[in-house]
């Protein structure tokens, strides 16, 4: 297998499992009303601007076609892609994972004589853990998207792909503007406008003076060596073009062969995010243009783990993922407890699939083993996914290697003694009516609670109904047995 993120570098792996992290999650009520009310928004903003296009479906599939051919001829693309950047006067670097990365960036900022940059809003540079990389440095990284901003006020971390503050309330993004924030009014309220008049005024003076900006890219066009990034505020049209240097982190799989596929997708993209028809500002860059925008053109190329992810021949699918969170927007799971519970860049179905491919699970008790089992494989975020990835299957092989690969413990130990019982009729017989003893655990309510550990952990998460007073063998050879079929057959005959 090619090389995964080396390990306490970047924003891909949590700190504790998501059972656990889930617990602390679901003890919020506040963050649960949050999400819930947002998420049912933009589930119902969706829906509707979908159901406008009479040929969804079949953009759904030209997507899906489009991003498969991407994956099956990556490298001749990324050649492409490079040639055409450099043609056009930008510098391409290659990254294999954060720490490459990161040090790339540091160095380019340095290079242009500053110590602070402003940031267009990027999973990649989330994804590698840049901004806490640039402040070790020395280098202050101002986040201009305005979630990604109350998310850096607030010294929070994002839980969302597309609302990275989506945990948060107008009430404490005020609270949050008022303690952190430079100059701001002392007698700000929670009105939504005024709230993002404050942080316009605040970050106004940063597109104005800083010199270097850092962004990420929607796509990348290797045809033509362009790149595009989509968003509704306007802070990226003003960080790519107003500094002087632009620096791009873009992950190798977010490449479009011609220019002419960004047709399908800015129409696949907008609707599936954020339930518009279309993004209000859409930006794309080719190279330098002598005396308009940025004249120097750094695009660092990121692999951190995809490689790895392309080699597995049915996990690879993850790598269509054009991140636009409309997964996150139907999940159950997600809507319950969050993005934090993740422990990753990338939380909901799609990071469920994501995170471990990208850096791995193999390890013991390592969190990420955890993700794909963070699903009650519903099949929504199929069904909401405008590039067609079948997450739900694809987490079921996940969990398939971590089984295949797992160390033997007490639930393999109890799957093959079922094996052994079930592989005999009188061995099964024997421990069905062996069952009927855990009767006596479950009481008058007639349901399992607690079992002792080694088996703790399947009544942690759920009751066991008790064994029934007698097997199936046992009450075929009863006159209760003879009564039954008789009624059923007479009720039959009269029907």
């Amino acid at each position: 297998m090619p090389p995964i993120p080396p390990r306490g570098t970047g924003n891909v792996r949590g700190t504790e499992t998501f059972p656990a992290a889930a617990r602390h999650e679901l003890a919020d009520a506040q963050l649960r009303r949050n999400i819930g009310k947002a998420t049912h928004t933009i589930r119902g903003k969706r829906l509707a601007v979908t159901e406008e296009l009479p040929d969804w479906e079949d953009l759904r599939v030209a997507g899906e076609g489009i991003k498969n051919d991407v994956l099956a001829r990556l490298p001749e693309l990324l050649e492409q892609f490079e040639a055409a950047v450099v043609a056009r006067g930008g510098v391409v670097h290659w990254a294999a994972d954060a720490d490459e990365a990161n040090a790339l960036v540091t160095q380019l900022v340095r290079e242009a004589g500053a110590d602070e940059v402003i940031k267009v809003k990027s999973m990649a540079t989330q994804e590698i853990g840049l901004n806490e990389h640039l402040e070790s440095e020395g280098i202050t990284a101002h986040e201009t998207d305005l979630a990604e901003l109350i998310v850096q006020l607030g010294h929070d971390t994002p839980s969302h792909i597309l609302v990275p503050a989506i945990h948060r309330n107008r009430s404490e993004i005020r609270s949050i503007f008022l303690s952190e924030m430079d100059g701001v009014d002392p007698d700000l309220d929670a009105n939504p406008a005024h709230l993002a008049e404050a942080s316009r005024k605040y970050l106004r003076h940063k597109f104005m003076t800083v010199p270097v900006a850092v962004s990420g890219a929607n796509f990348g066009i290797a045809e033509t060596g362009t790149l595009a990034v989509v968003e509704s505020e306007g802070n990226g049209r003003m960080c790519l073009t107003l500094p002087q240097t632009l620096i791009t982190v873009m992950g190798i799989e977010k490449l479009l062969p011609t220019y002419r596929d960004l047709e399908v997708f800015l129409q696949l993209l907008p609707r599936s995010s954020t339930g518009e028809r279309m993004n209000p500002y859409t930006s794309m860059w080719t190279g330098v243009t002598p005396g308009d925008g940025p004249q120097t053109f750094h695009l660092i190329l990121l692999d951190n783990g995809r490689t790895a992810t392309l080699a597995d021949t049915v996990g690879r699918a993850a790598l269509r993922c054009i991140r636009c969170s409309a997964c996150l927007n139907v999940c159950p799971v997600y809507e319950r407890t969050g993005g934090h519970a993740y422990g990753s860049t990338y939380p909901g179905p799609i990071g469920a699939v994501l995170t471990p491919q990208l850096a791995g699970m193999d390890e013991p008790h390592d969190p990420n083993a955890t993700l794909p089992f963070a699903s009650s494989l519903c099949g929504a975020c199929f069904d909401a996914c405008p590039v067609r990835i079948d997450i739900p299957s694809l987490l079921v092989e996940l969990r398939h290697q971590k089984a295949e690969h797992a160390r033997p413990g007490a639930e393999a130990a109890a799957m093959k003694a079922a094996s052994f019982a079930m592989s005999s009729a009188a061995r099964w017989t024997a421990a069905q009516k062996a069952a009927g003893i855990a009767r006596l655990l479950a009481g008058r309510k007639g349901r399992i609670t607690t079992l002792p550990w080694p088996l703790s952990g399947w009544t942690d998460a759920r009751d066991i109904a008790a064994p029934p007073k007698q097997t199936f063998r046992q009450w075929w050879d009863t006159e209760e047995r003879r009564i039954t079929l008789e009624r059923a057959r007479q009720s039959g005959e009269q029907s």
